[in-house]
């Protein structure tokens, strides 16, 4: 966090980002954690991770994004392990993570397929709240940080990440529930007790609540969806089964149509990052578009074909992220088509259309799919 900036009493929290080996939540290989005191970074920590056994192939789609090799965590320890020493460094802290619910996830997911109990835990999300804070093009993780007045480090280093996010919380504490001036003294640990936690007075601000995954022993229970549907796909997450040549696997990269739209579920959770969206999507992302559009409604979205008046989150496929907002402009405002995804028509009708003022966010494959379950399509391999 930049120097200077006055503490924010109460504010206390871990915040954390995972990295993943593939597709599957469950299969971390890298970790960063930030600990936070009254609205201050006080200790840090990172782990390379070797996944769970059964789940620890690396896929070159994820190696592409983070840059870690299987090479690079042969001798790291399993998640299990790390869990236990990444446990003791959180202590009771309320976790924080851009987009927690994956985040929380690898923690789950991992756990239950490295057959350990799965611990109650307290969190928040950063996304949930930036999107109702700030007002961005996009609200990935960069942008995020950077409009809480802090400069990220590489993107995907889950340490940097982990920084970001944090700042995120921190910025948006301060904007929520005030900081004191800037020259009070304010002691390590301060908190104003009477008042609860600040997290949780962050929170009921914006009319939320803190989120719980509830405590699980090993073997009871049902396990989550994401681990349910890694299970089913028997070898393709398992490093020591022979993956099919991939030349007879099929492009699974094109949406030959936009479906239907289905209703938004209604009993979808408030907080989920699409409750309540109006989302459109453009190029193309590892499922199909229909099947896009019915795990974005389960989770209360409303669909659209076209942007629109309405429209508040566009999904850009085609290798869109959100640097690519920033490079120059062309003669007609939009971003300079580098790439694919900025040549769409619907991304070029978004961003004008933010240019006139309307909120909507560009979101991209990778975010997107972390809204969900974490999981890459099984038919996307």
């Amino acid at each position: 966090m930049s120097g200077g900036r006055a503490p924010v009493p109460g504010l206390d929290f871990t915040a954390i980002d995972f990295e993943t080996a593939n597709g599957f939540r469950g299969s971390p290989c890298a970790v960063g954690a930030v600990r936070v005191r009254d609205g201050v970074m006080v200790d840090r920590a990172e782990w390379l991770i070797r996944p769970p056994v059964g789940f620890d192939r690396f896929d070159p789609r994820n190696v592409r994004i983070h840059g870690i090799t299987e090479d690079r965590v042969l001798d790291a320890p399993r998640f299990a392990q790390v869990y236990d020493e990444l446990a003791d460094f959180v202590g009771t802290d309320v976790l924080a993570a851009h987009n927690a619910g994956f985040d929380v996830g690898v923690i789950e997911s991992g756990l239950e397929v490295s057959g350990r109990d799965v611990p109650g835990l307290e969190f928040v999300c950063t996304l949930v709240l930036a999107r109702r804070v700030y007002d961005l093009p996009s609200y990935a993780l960069p942008s995020a940080a950077r409009e809480a007045g802090f400069t990220p480090g590489r993107h995907h280093d889950a340490l940097a990440d982990a920084e970001a996010c944090a700042a995120i919380l921190v910025d948006i504490g301060r904007r929520v529930l005030g900081a004191p001036p800037a020259d009070a003294e304010i002691l390590p640990g301060l908190t104003d007790a009477p008042a609860g936690r600040g997290v949780d007075r962050l929170m009921r601000a914006q009319g939320l609540g803190v989120s719980v995954l509830a405590p699980r022993a090993a073997g009871s229970g049902a396990e989550s969806k994401a681990t349910r549907q890694a299970r089913r796909t028997e070898g393709v997450f398992d490093a020591r089964v022979p993956l099919r040549d991939e030349r007879a696997m099929p492009d699974f990269m094109r949406w030959p149509d936009e479906g239907v739209n289905p209703p938004p579920n209604p009993t979808a959770d408030p907080g989920h990052p699409l409750f309540g969206q109006t989302v459109v999507f453009t190029g193309g992302i590892g499922m199909s578009r229909q099947s896009a559009k019915t795990r974005a409604a389960a989770h209360g979205a409303q669909t659209a074909n076209r942007v629109g008046a309405a429209t508040t989150m566009l999904v850009v496929g085609d290798g869109f992220e959100a640097a690519d907002l920033h490079r120059p402009r062309a003669e007609d405002g939009a971003p300079q088509a580098v790439t694919t995804a900025l040549a769409h028509r619907k991304t070029r009708d978004a961003l004008r259309r933010r240019d006139r003022g309307q909120a909507i966010a560009l979101v991209s494959e990778g975010e997107f799919l972390q809204m969900l379950d974490g999981n890459w399509p099984d038919a996307a391999r």
